[in-house]
């Protein structure tokens, strides 16, 4: 869990909001309405989830000192057994250790009543064959790293002849990555995209979308997607294992059940400049659909949104 929330937090104090439902927990964090971030944790993630609130519970809580305390309850070289709890007596977040008989830790957590989360658009394909590419999150990581030295914004090229995406960064000196598509298919793993498209993006806010992988993430070398909508909007997704399946084996055929996972969404809008004039349109306000529709079914029309 640490982990996985640690991937959204990108400056030292942030401020969190926690939606609960009978399908799990949503964490969102934002910075200044251009950058959103959604972690999900499914109810399948936990030993024993239990949910008998009306509604969809909200509440606000300092990631930093969340994160913070659930470091507090690791053990090094063992997984350690937690409960977690809302709402206490004082409508507190209350942490407790439960796999010790000798000691037991135990923390509360004031929460707040959140602000209404100013920015929540609906997600639309920028036309009829999605433009979304998926590299190796090492590498996207490496190279986003080496773009801040230009000190501007960033603009992500997708080109489809040749196949290629570009990020290109330009100021107190030109910088340009490019991942050619099919001279290495072990890096940019998959493309698709029917027409030339390009934005700029604030560098601090793509650079967010990746400065706290989890080593996990890179070692795992997964693969994050990402994708751009209509009017720019940029989706970044990761996936992040919260824990190995307690019946994990392997099968006649070889294939290892995979970790549980816990699943990451960045949302990031492009900077507004005559680029994104000619090839974006204006928002239009509605909820943001689930990174759960595009990994695993639909769970119901009350879903984790």
């Amino acid at each position: 869990m640490v982990d996985a929330l640690s991937a959204v937090r990108w400056k030292r104090h942030q401020d969190a909001v926690l939606e609960l439902s009978e399908h799990g927990v949503v964490l969102i964090v934002e910075d200044t309405g251009c950058l959103q971030a959604k972690v999900y944790l499914q109810r399948e993630l936990f030993v024993r989830y239990e949910f008998n609130a009306a509604g969809r519970p909200r509440f606000g809580v300092s990631l930093g000192l969340f994160v913070d305390c659930l470091n507090t309850f690791s053990v090094p070289g063992r997984s350690s057994m937690i409960e977690i709890q809302y709402p206490g007596p004082d409508m507190q977040l209350l942490v407790k250790s439960v796999d010790s008989l000798d000691a037991c830790i135990y923390a509360e957590i004031r929460t707040r009543i959140p602000d209404t989360i100013s920015w929540d658009y609906n997600f639309e394909p920028a036309g009829s064959t999605p433009i979304t590419f998926t590299v190796k999150s090492a590498a996207l990581k490496e190279a986003i790293d080496d773009l801040e030295w230009p000190g501007s914004s960033i603009q992500i090229i997708l080109q489809p002849v040749p196949p290629s995406v570009t990020f290109k960064g330009e100021g107190h000196g030109d910088l340009q990555i490019d991942f050619m598509y099919y001279v290495n298919t072990d890096l940019l793993i998959a493309f698709h995209c029917d027409r030339q498209v390009s934005y700029r993006y604030k560098y601090k806010f793509l650079r967010a979308t990746t400065s706290n992988l989890p080593s996990s993430v890179i070692k795992d070398n997964r693969g994050s997607k990402l994708t751009i909508g209509r009017g720019g909007m940029l989706k970044v997704q990761h996936l992040v294992s919260v824990a190995k399946t307690a019946t994990s084996h392997i099968d006649s055929a070889g294939y290892q059940q995979p970790s549980r996972i816990a699943y990451i969404e960045f949302f990031l809008k492009p900077e507004i400049d005559e680029e994104t004039v000619t090839y974006g349109s204006k928002f239009q306000n509605s909820t943001l659909p689930s990174i759960l529709d595009e990994y695993v079914p639909r769970l119901s029309s009350s879903s984790i949104r």
